[in-house]
């Protein structure tokens, strides 16, 4: 592929196998919130939160997990800007992505991550969690949140293609 490894949702339904999993990963200058699905790709949990170092040892880590996990593909959340374009951030993951798909051949599918850290932080306000444990959790929440919407958009498709 000339994209290297970016595929669409779509490809990503034909894909996967019974039991495999996916990664949702929100990327942060800081850290890397991961998280996974099932084997059934019905549910997201959070996993992980990586904190970035150097983008060798970072992805060592990530690729240990995958293994762990069984998963097929990640799901990279795309930080576009409110109005849809593609600002620093979206050209910085971008890279993050070009640069992982030397290291590994496991496919990768943007998703519009927008809002998805406001989703999470919500989320764990209304669960009385406490300022210092949502700063601990937050990106590790927010990529469960973004993996849950191709999780949604996956079961959408299989609905419509046994319908």
């Amino acid at each position: 592929m000339a994209s290297g490894n970016i595929i669409t949702v779509e490809e990503l339904a034909d894909l996967h196998q019974p039991g495999q999993r996916l990664f949702g990963l929100d990327l942060g200058t800081k850290t890397i919130g991961i998280a996974v699905s099932d084997g059934l790709l019905r549910v997201a949990s959070s996993l992980e939160t990586i904190q970035r170092t150097k983008f060798s040892k970072d992805v060592a880590r990530m690729l240990e997990l995958c293994g762990k996990n069984k998963v097929c593909a990640l799901v990279m959340g795309l930080p576009l800007n409110m109005d849809g374009s593609e600002g620093p951030r979206a050209q910085a993951t971008r890279a993050f992505v070009r640069n992982l798909a030397q290291l590994t051949e496991l496919p990768v599918v943007f998703w519009d991550e927008r809002l998805s850290t406001v989703a999470a932080e919500r989320v764990m306000i209304e669960a009385d969690m406490s300022r210092k444990k949502r700063a601990a959790k937050i990106d590790a929440a927010a990529a469960a949140f973004i993996l849950q919407g191709v999780l949604d958009r996956i079961s959408h498709i299989d609905a419509h293609n046994q319908g």
